[in-house]
């Protein structure tokens, strides 16, 4: 059996093509033979709550909960851009939501799913604007501002995304391998599926003396990016734009 991992789609309104590639990717045989299908954060470039009647959010449903209806579980974990998505939209497009540091045996191997963010210590600034934010308090009072104001809220935040990412050191928006070490061993856990970073790669290293794995998932700005789990294997591949 083959387990599927996705994650930092961010699909938006300005690249069609990487809707119409994720929506392709969810209705093609493979996606439909998986075992388990997971979505690890960013799905979209901004979430602005689950009453968005936008015609995005319900591509996104319609494709989801196609390949729910099809016999392949589909997890969702929030991510940086979407953590205001919530169990409305999720029984909607058909997904089970994960905690963030959830474990599951994936073909046998019990391993630790996160979005990444949080293992990027070293981004001090970062780390305390994700901790405001993701207060009850806080997404209470953006939940409740009308579409209009939280769609000019949300472009105006992307916009302060790109500015700062743009003048902080990109060694410093990865993970900390202490913080990635630590997360593994309060898990018990002896590989780590993330995204955020978008840096796909798969890397080994030994934790308490034994072999340890951490696979990155790739980001889907100018094509797609799987992480294919079976078995006997681990490949990360790239989706050509349709």
């Amino acid at each position: 059996m083959t387990t599927l991992f996705i994650a930092d789609l961010h699909l938006d309104d300005a690249r069609p093509g990487i809707t119409t590639l994720f929506e392709q990717y969810l209705g093609s045989d493979e996606a439909r033979g998986a075992n388990a299908f997971y979505i690890l954060g960013d799905l979209v470039e901004a979430w602005i709550g689950d009453d968005d009647d936008a015609q995005l959010p319900a591509r996104i449903a319609a494709a989801t909960k196609g390949l729910r209806d099809a016999g392949v579980p589909v997890y969702f974990m929030v991510g940086n851009r979407d953590f205001l998505l919530g169990e409305a939209f999720a029984e909607r497009a058909g997904m089970t939501l994960l905690e963030d540091g959830t474990v599951h045996e994936i073909e046998g191997v019990p391993t630790l799913l996160m979005h990444g963010d949080v293992l990027c210590t070293d981004d001090v600034e970062y780390q305390a604007v994700r901790k405001q934010v993701r207060t009850d308090a806080w997404k209470q009072q953006i939940l409740s501002m009308p579409l209009a104001a939280r769609r000019a809220f949300a472009a105006q935040a992307r916009s302060d995304s790109k500015s700062r990412t743009g003048r902080i050191d990109e060694t410093i928006m990865d993970v900390n391998q202490g913080a990635v070490e630590d997360a593994m061993r309060h898990a018990r856990v002896t590989r780590l599926v993330h995204g955020h970073t978008h840096r796909p790669a798969v890397h080994e290293f030994t934790l308490g003396g034994a072999p340890a794995q951490r696979i990155v998932l790739g980001d889907w700005y100018d094509h797609g990016s799987v992480l294919r789990i079976e078995p006997a294997s681990v490949e990360l591949r790239g989706l050509k734009l349709p």
